[in-house]
């Protein structure tokens, strides 16, 4: 069994105000729902010339999305 915890926080108020700061989250979510559908759909052997182990997709995604 394996558990996944994410700490967020926010670390300086979004430029723009709560608005741009909920669309630029909108926009990085989508960004990795989109990365992760996309490296899901490949097969091993796919993931494997792009260097990509299957266990590394969320990490991938994430890094997409939300940066290192």
């Amino acid at each position: 069994m394996m558990a996944l915890v994410q700490d967020i926080r926010i670390t300086e108020a979004p430029r723009g105000g709560l608005l741009a700061g909920l669309r630029d989250a909108l926009a990085r979510r989508k960004v990795y729902r989109e990365t992760l559908r996309e490296l899901k759909s490949l097969s091993n052997r796919e993931l494997a010339d792009l260097g990509i182990h299957r266990a590394m997709i969320t990490r991938v995604a994430t890094e997409a999305a939300y940066g290192k």
